[in-house]
């Protein structure tokens, strides 16, 4: 005997799993985001061997698929004797792919500050640190705003991805809902409104700060 779900039953059930889809979004953003500043100032610093490094670790994050990435984090870690849960596993991997193109992203901004601006601080005899604080970082995370937002649309968007290692967000739940309904149309239509109504609203906030800050002239 099937239970028999209503509209409102797939509905609340995708609600709930929205909550998840979106919990993991932040952590991922804002712990990408965190690694990926250590990246940055890793990648631009002057020495070479962390230059070096840093520019293996984007490029290697960057060349593969986010898919396998959480696949080696899921498989992988329990082989070395880490046991890991779908959670666990979807956050790591998403926070390891969040920090190598914020990292890249927040690297273009600081170069795109003019030369200039690092001559003119240098000869107030600045140190490098100081050069950053006061002058580069202020005019670069300017730069930054809109592409940094528009690229959370991204990370929403990869949620989606973390299903296929069994963490329950909206695409892992519209999956399961569809078999036991077997209305795979309405709601796998729901979900596509779920995203939309994540990350719509992100994506006119990224050109709106375009506009505010001329970064697209």
């Amino acid at each position: 005997m099937f239970m028999q779900f209503t509209t409102w039953d797939i509905v609340r059930n995708l609600l709930d799993a929205g909550k998840w889809t979106l919990a993991l979004s932040l952590i991922a953003f804002v712990c990408g985001g965190t690694v990926g500043l250590a990246v940055l100032f890793a990648r631009i610093s002057k020495r070479r061997a962390l230059q070096m490094l840093t520019k293996g670790y984007i490029e290697l994050l960057q060349g593969t698929p986010l898919l396998m990435q959480l696949f080696i984090v899921f498989f992988g870690l329990p082989l070395m004797g880490v046991d890991v849960s779908p959670w666990f596993a979807a956050a790591l991997g998403l926070t390891l792919f969040t920090s190598a193109y914020l990292a890249e992203i927040w690297r273009g901004c600081v170069e795109a500050v003019p030369r200039g601006q690092w001559e003119a601080s240098a000869s107030l005899a600045l140190s490098y640190f100081e050069q950053m604080r006061y002058v580069i970082l202020p005019q670069a995370v300017k730069l930054a705003i809109a592409p940094t937002v528009g690229f959370s649309v991204q990370v929403v968007k990869g949620t989606a991805v973390t299903s296929i290692i069994g963490f329950a967000e909206l695409t892992k739940t519209g999956s399961m809902l569809a078999n036991a309904t077997f209305q795979p149309f309405l709601v796998f239509g729901l979900v596509a409104a779920g995203y939309f109504a994540l990350c719509y609203p992100l994506s006119l906030y990224a050109k709106s700060l375009e506009r505010k800050f001329h970064v697209a002239r």
